[in-house]
Parts: C-alpha cells; structure tokens; sequence
C-alpha cells in the first residue's frame, strides 16, 4: 500500500466533517445518523436481553400499582368515608400500602439491574475503544490531538452510560405510565379523561419542534468538550515551557477562548431543552384545572360523576405531566448521548492504514541484514520525505545516520519499523519486505531508544520491564548495569521500587534516556536503533555510555542516528542524509577524506579537536 492510498483509506477524524463541524457533503442526514447511532447502542444490549425483559417487566409492575394508588383513594372516599365505614377503610388503607410498597420495591430491583447492565456494557464499548486504539498506527496519532481521543473514551462514553442506565429506563417508565394512566382513566371515565388530554397536543407540538432544533446544537457542543480537553491536555503536559517562558497570560488566555466557545455552545444546547421540564408539569396543572372545570359540571349536570372520581382525576392530571416532565428532562442527556456515540463509533470505525497482509507469516528470528532497496516515502501526498535511498547493512555492523535536521533520519527508522509504508521502493530483513510479515513479529525483534524518551507513572523496576515483561528483577538490573543506570537508580529513594511521576519529571533527561536504553537492552533485540540516544546527557556522561553501548550494540545490526558525530565516529559505515537523499557514505575516516558536506559537520563541530 502506497502512502497516498493509506492517506485515502484512513483520514484524520476531524477531516471528515463538514465546514463548521457538522457532516460533509454526500453523508446520512442528522436524524438518520442519531437513528443509526441510537440503534447501534441498544444493539450493546443483546448479550443481556433476557435481564433487559426481567427490567421492562419490572417497570410495568411498577408504573401500574403506583397508579392503582389514586383509584384507591377514590373509591374510598366514595364506599367508605362517605359511609363511615372504617373496616373497610382499614382494608383500602393496608392495600395503599401494599400497592405502593410493591412499586417501591420493584423500581428499586429494576434500577440496579439496568445500572449493572450498563456497566458491563460500558466496560465493553471501552475495550472495544482501547483495542482499536492500539491497533491503529502512528499515522493516526500524528493527525489526531491526544485530548480529543481521551474525551471520546471518557466524556463521550460516559454520555452514552447515561443513555443506558437512566435515560432509555425514564422513557420507558415514562411510555408505560402513560399507557397506564389512559387505561385506567377511559376505564373510569371517558368524559374526564378528554378533559385531562385537553392541552396535551400543543404541549408536545412544542416539545417536538424544541427537539428538532437541539440535535445539532448538542453535536457542535460534544465536539466543543473535546476540544477544550484536547487543549487542556496539551497546555498541562506542556507546563514546563509554560513557566519557563513566562507564558502563564497567553496560556490561560488560549484556554479561556475555548472555554467560552464551549460555555456559549452549552448554553445555546440547553436553553431550548431547559424550557421543556417546566413545560410538561405545567401541563399537568393545565389539566388540572380542566379536570376540575369539567367534573364539576358533570357533577352538577349529575351526570354520575362522584367526589371520589373527581379526586382521583385531580390526581392523574397532575401525573400526566410527570412522565412527560421526565421524558422532556432527559432530552438534554439523550442529545448529548446520540453526539458522543456517534463520536465513540467514528473512532471504532476508524480503518488503520497500515495493516499487515492477509495471512501474513511471522518475520523469523534474524541475523539482522536490512537492505534498502530505491526506497521513496512520503507523509503528505506530493510532499517526498525520502528520495531513492538504498544501503545495505550487514549482521552485526553499525550503521550511523548523520545530517541536518528534517534531512530524513528518523524518517528511515520510522520506516524501518514499519511505522508507516513506503510509497516505492523495498526494505527487507535477512530478504524477508518487512510489508509481507505481522509487523508486530518485526518489532518483536527491534529494539528501539527514541528522541523523546516516555516513562510510565510506575516503579523505575517496572518502567525497565516495559521491555520485556516477563523479565525477572536480576534480569533487570543486569540490563539497567549494561546500561551504566544501575548506580544512580540505586541512589534514588527507594532504588528500582522509586516512583517515577508522570513522564519521568522527578528525574533528569539524562536519567530518562538511561532507563529507556536499559529497557532496549531488556528486550535483546536482534536489530538495536539508537535515535539520538545520548542527545540528553552531558559530554561526561556520553562518554561513559559509550562502553555501554558498544556492548548493547555487541553481535546486532544497529542503526545509530546521532547529532555529536563522536557516537557514530566507529560506526562501521555512516550515511549523510540531506534532503531526503544518501549524499555520502563510508567509514568516519573515508568521508573525512572526501572533504564533503560529512567534512564540514565534522569541521563545525570539532574545529581542529583531534579524537583519536
């Protein structure tokens, strides 16, 4: 796969949202995409079905005999107030108590059986999120800000949660009460019960249009949170720079923007949601006053409409509202939900661009010859990174990568571990192209120390183990002792079992690169990349490490990208990349004797220093 197709086939999710982050051209309307989302996340239910059932039936025993309550009350104002008869009374009243207590109970039961549904489902939409995530590739990482994919696992799950265990559960209530009510209340009586539906229609015509306008104003505040902790994420882990900049105004300055776009986009989001809860209990009292204007004109007219009927209307006109007021106060989860699935499921349908061929074998254990073969790449269509580079390194040899910066170093390592694909050319491995066999099997067998350095919030023994995780503790040590780490992690508070905070910050960037090579030399890779490995420690401590990582480097192919020319001086063949190009190759000696673009770095560093 060229690098324009894997551009094709996996864009920036961003990207494929219209101007002002709605949908592109060409894409589902909003209702059929919140209607393909929605039945996407019920679909999460299915495993479960059989406790979704028992929950439903639950509900309906419990929305039933909490209506049975009113009933009650009528009829014994009726047949028994009115008469004065207190065994009877006695018996409707233990009756109350039984009815509402079983409603009690039963909504009790089913609101912890959806809960734990909706825990289990969550835990699998974010399994789900975090294998995908692992397995989509670095071409995806560079075009997507981390704080938006951690809004997407976190506030967008947390929203379709919300949908689950409380959301779908009200509406169903809701539905059923309603059912309820006009069951009982045509039973009692027809006449009372227009007069309580009397100012329904317009109630809802309202609701419906309020709803219609809401959805695309919860989408753009969905995609606002996300930028705002995208942003967040970004100014925190780059404090740092922030503070020894003096840059605190300017940071807090940026954060405050997009905190008050997001602030505007909430408000606009819910002020027409917020209007809908008072709405619906208004309209109970609406019908509350027609349930009275009414019965008591059928009550004059003597009609056969009792005192105790007219108080039990009361009752329901004002439960009317009720499960219309829960309906309308979940609109705003549900906007919100149907915006973050639809986010959660962009991300699970996100296709990795580098993927290995069907039925691809396993790459064997190598001796470590790589061979580049007219090799081009590219991140961005059109724009070359790489232009024909071909070399060949033998087992064993060390082979170091020298040149300006955006020449093209790194661009070979990332190739060479197959963290993107070429657009031309071959790279193999003891003959094995590196794009027919599992790049995991590949990396398995490369070990790498990169630029920038990443350290868990773990022991300093554990973040080692990253390397190779079934490594015993003396394997560990001996590995951070190859890497001349041993002695100053021994110094550290508590040794290996010394926390290391996020990112390494209680430890120098000298320390940092130390774990990191003691890590690689955990793995025992049979190919090694040193990517400016020694960049972060002082002349004294580089020189120390050489020993080191001669031995690391001892029996593997290494490749050894190096800005101070003294790491790469007894590199067995060093290539000059500039421009995307091989300009010069051979030992330090043979390109001094060139006098080349190698010649004048070396100049340039070491003016007139001799090394030997």
């Amino acid at each position: 796969m060229t690098t324009a197709q894997s551009q094709r086939g996996s864009s920036d999710l961003a990207t494929r949202r219209g101007p002002g982050g709605g949908p592109a051209q060409g894409t589902v309307s909003r209702d059929e995409n919140s209607g393909r989302t929605f039945r996407r996340i019920t679909s999460y239910l299915r495993p479960w079905r059989f406790a979704v059932v028992v929950a439903a039936v639950l509900v309906v025993v419990s929305a039933v005999t909490a209506l049975l309550g009113p009933w009650l009350q009528g009829l014994a104002i009726d047949e028994y107030i009115s008469t004065n008869d207190r065994s009877g009374l006695r018996r409707i009243v233990g009756l109350l108590v039984f009815v509402y207590l079983t409603s009690y109970v039963t909504a009790l039961i089913y609101a912890r059986l959806i809960a734990r549904i909706a825990q289990r489902v969550m835990y699998k939409m974010r399994q789900q999120l975090a294998r995908k995530l692992q397995g989509l590739s670095i071409r995806f990482f560079d075009r997507n800000r981390t704080g938006d994919l951690m809004s997407r696992v976190t506030n967008d799950v947390d929203a379709v949660e919300q949908l689950l265990s409380q959301n779908l559960l009200t509406i169903f209530w809701a539905c059923v009460q309603i059912v309820s009510l006009l069951v009982i209340m045509v039973v009692l009586d027809w006449r009372m019960t227009l007069a309580v539906l009397l100012p329904v229609p317009i109630s809802m015509g309202i609701v419906q249009k309020l709803g219609t306008l809401s959805g695309p104003r919860f989408g753009a505040y969905q995609r606002s949170i996300g930028q705002l902790n995208a942003t967040a994420e970004e100014r925190l882990s780059g404090q740092r720079a922030v503070i020894a900049l003096d840059r605190q105004d300017h940071t807090e300055a940026e954060f405050a923007e997009v905190n008050e776009k997001t602030r505007f986009l909430g408000i606009r989001a819910q002020s027409l949601t917020a209007v809908m809860m008072p709405l619906m209990f208004g309209l109970g009292n609406l019908s509350t006053v027609s349930v009275v204007g009414v019965g008591a004109w059928l009550a004059v007219s003597e009609r056969g409409v009792t005192i105790g009927l007219i108080a039990s209307f009361v009752t329901y006109a004002s439960r009317v509202g009720q499960p219309l007021g829960r309906i309308a106060g979940t609109v705003t989860s549900i906007f919100a939900a149907l915006a973050g699935g639809t986010r959660v499921f962009e991300l699970l349908d996100e296709e990795p661009d580098l993927i290995d061929a069907e039925q691809a074998p396993d790459l064997p254990p190598v001796s470590g010859r790589v061979v580049f073969d007219h090799v081009d790449f590219e991140y961005v269509e059109g724009q070359p990174v790489l232009k024909d580079v071909s070399f060949v390194a033998e087992p064993g040899q060390m082979i170091g990568l020298v040149g300006p910066t955006g020449a093209g170093k790194s661009t070979i390592i990332n190739v060479l571990n197959r963290f993107y694909d070429i657009s031309a050319g071959s790279v193999t491995v003891d003959g094995h192209e590196i794009a027919s066999v599992r790049k995991d099997s590949l990396r398995e067998q490369l070990g790498i120390v990169l630029q920038r350095t990443y350290l868990f919030t773990d022991t300093v023994r554990n973040n080692i183990r990253f390397g190779r995780l079934d490594a015993t503790d003396e394997e560990i040590e001996a590995a951070a002792a190859l890497a001349n780490a041993d002695h100053f992690i021994r110094a550290l508070p508590h040794g290996y079992d010394t926390v290391v905070t996020e990112g390494g910050n209680n430890l120098s960037l000298g320390q940092r690169q130390l774990l990191a090579i003691a890590r690689a030399a955990l793995a025992d890779p049979a190919l090694l990349v040193l990517d400016e490995a020694t960049s972060s420690v002082d002349t004294r401590t580089e020189r120390a490490l050489q020993g080191a990582l001669l031995n690391l480097m001892d029996g593997r192919t290494s490749f050894v990208i190096a800005h101070r020319l003294s790491t790469v001086r007894d590199a067995d063949k060093i290539l000059v990349i500039q421009d995307g190009r091989i300009t010069e190759t051979g030992t330090h000696d043979e390109l001094l004797e060139q006098e080349g673009f190698y010649h004048q770095l070396y100049t340039a560093q070491f003016r007139g220093h001799d090394l030997s």
